[in-house]
């Protein structure tokens, strides 16, 4: 059986090929990278979602902290009594 001929047997590889070759290349490192990049973005916006979702909790407890609390705490403004500076 005769094995067949590839661009790799002949000693010379065409330009074309050899562009070819290059732009292939190219392509792969630029997937990597962006499959990099991709992979810290989603770190990333995991980390906030989890920051987000801590600060909505804290944001409903303070809200029920107000209602439970009620309005004995908070003066109306025409109550309030002017700083010490004034």
């Amino acid at each position: 059986m005769v094995a067949p001929v590839t661009w790799q047997h002949l000693s010379i590889v065409p330009v074309s090929m050899r562009r070819m070759e290059h732009r292939i290349v190219e392509l792969e490192t630029k997937i990597s990278y962006q499959d990099h990049i991709i992979a810290q973005l989603n770190e990333v916006v995991t980390s906030q979602q989890q920051q987000l979702d801590a600060l909505e909790k804290a944001v409903a407890q303070l809200r029920q902290h107000l209602k439970q609390s009620g309005d004995h705490d908070i003066a109306r403004p025409e109550e309030e009594v002017p700083p010490p500076h004034y």
